[in-house]
């Protein structure tokens, strides 16, 4: 398959598809840290996106704005709001671009605004405990053409480390990092269809 994982740096999904023998890219603005610059398009991701037909898009877009926890900063009435509605009409755009050079399609958010519009409502959630990561960040997937993704290994633990994570230079970067166990889980369960 040919598989764009639309801003994403860390590689995680990338090289879970790469290693079942898939045809996967990587995109984001930033030069990837995932150690394969080979299989990363340094680019705004709606020009990868349209550069060719996908098999499958995964799109992570920037949740800063649009995520529920920051709604001290973004929400009706705060400094951030006109932040808040760019993102999401910007998101929205590029889900439906995702659509349109895609076979499959799945939109990755934490629990975020982006899930109240009507293009990209009902999405299913999950949890990293249910792949193997004793954690919880409630995660939005709205699926295009794609069947729910099944939980692999539920484990006990129900810590709240990304949500606690310490303020530093690296600190919104590894917040949006896919879990090993849901980026595994996506090859296995997507990579097949």
């Amino acid at each position: 398959m040919k598989v764009l994982v639309a801003c994403e740096e860390s590689q995680v999904v990338c090289k879970a598809f790469r290693a079942l023998g898939h045809e996967a890219y990587s995109c984001d603005l930033k030069p990837c840290s995932g150690g394969h610059p080979e299989w990363h398009l340094n680019c705004d991701c709606r020009d990868a996106i349209a550069s060719r037909f996908w098999d499958l898009i995964i799109f992570h877009p920037d949740c800063t704005e649009m995520s529920l926890s920051g709604n001290w900063w973004y929400a009706k009435g705060k400094p951030g709001y006109s932040k808040r509605i760019a993102a999401t009409a910007w998101t929205v755009d590029t889900w439906n671009l995702c659509k349109k050079h895609s076979r499959r399609a799945c939109l990755e958010n934490p629990a975020s605004v982006i899930f109240s519009q009507p293009e990209i409502a009902n999405p299913q959630y999950i949890q990293p405990f249910q792949f193997g990561h004793g954690e919880t960040k409630k995660t939005g997937l709205k699926l295009y053409n794609l069947p729910d993704l099944v939980p692999t290994n539920v484990v006990d633990g129900r810590e709240q480390r990304v949500w606690k994570m310490a303020p530093s230079p690296d600190r919104k970067r590894l917040r949006a990092t896919t879990f090993l166990g849901i980026g595994l889980a996506f090859a296995a369960q997507w990579g097949v269809l």
